[in-house]
């Protein structure tokens, strides 16, 4: 069986073709079911959030293996931007890192080489990784198809994230940059205002950059507001990540109880 049969990231191939992806994000449920209703809901993907969670690695691990076996691109958001998270949860399965409060281009390079084989990178070398089946493959053969198919995606939550938007994006390895809006917000001294006219300004001129690049934009922290997220996608973004397993979860419960609630007597 050659690599390229068994190793696929449907999210790359999605944002390739110019498509929307879909994203949720799992800071919650701790067994590998979420895996499979993400599928059967019709995500592209979803994220394993070690950054907001007490998810321990191993949970991690078994998700983002859950998840390549039902069909969905697994990514995990780190907790921190070091080598010993980015290369432990990629081993673990997942087929691309979130890395969170990117603020230079020297960041970002970081994580580059923590996410990347050599020539790229420098992350150490593994066998019997899930992504391959456990198989054994080539070194090179290895190393150029998971290269390929490892997403690097970094989020702008900063001020000084957009001083340095135009280094950071042209990076090479650099596929796609998530705009954290509610950090971005408190960090710019407007927290909460997502009608605000440098809102409109971030995305339009992150979104500049990245299709300059041929790389994309992401949407994240608008679960509450369906609205913005859609009119940047119109502007050009390609990848929303649509909420937490915990807030759809309270979402769903608060609407069931409110109907029982209303019913008239």
């Amino acid at each position: 069986m050659a690599i390229r049969d068994i190793l696929y990231n449907a999210v790359k191939e999605k944002l390739a073709r110019d498509e929307v992806v879909a994203s949720m994000t799992v800071r919650l449920v701790r067994s590998v079911e979420i895996a499979r209703i993400a599928r059967t809901a019709g995500f592209d993907t979803l994220y394993v959030d070690l950054e907001h969670s007490s998810f321990s690695l191993e949970t991690c691990a078994q998700i983002c293996m859950a998840a390549l076996e039902a069909g969905i691109t697994p990514f995990v958001r780190v907790p921190a931007n070091t080598p010993d998270y980015i290369s432990r949860v990629l081993d673990a399965g997942a087929l691309g890192v979130i890395a969170p409060h990117i603020r230079s281009a020297a960041d970002a390079r970081a994580v580059i080489k923590a996410a990347k084989f050599p020539p790229f990178g420098e992350r150490s070398a593994a066998g019997g990784l899930p992504h391959l089946h456990f198989r054994s493959f080539p070194v090179a053969e290895a190393y150029a198809a998971l290269n390929d198919a490892t997403m690097v995606v970094v989020q702008f939550e900063s001020a000084a994230a957009l001083a340095q938007a135009e280094q950071i994006i042209a990076l090479d390895g650099i596929d796609m940059v998530l705009i954290g809006l509610n950090d971005l917000l408190g960090d710019l001294g407007i927290p909460g205002e997502y009608d605000h006219p440098r809102v409109r300004e971030v995305y339009a001129q992150t979104i500049a950059a990245c299709r300059k690049r041929n790389k994309h934009c992401g949407v994240g922290g608008l679960a509450t507001r369906p609205d913005l997220a859609a009119e940047f996608v119109k502007m050009g973004a390609r990848y929303v990540s649509t909420g937490t397993d915990l807030g759809f979860l309270v979402e769903a419960c608060s609407a069931r109880a409110k109907a029982v609630k209303e019913i008239r007597l």
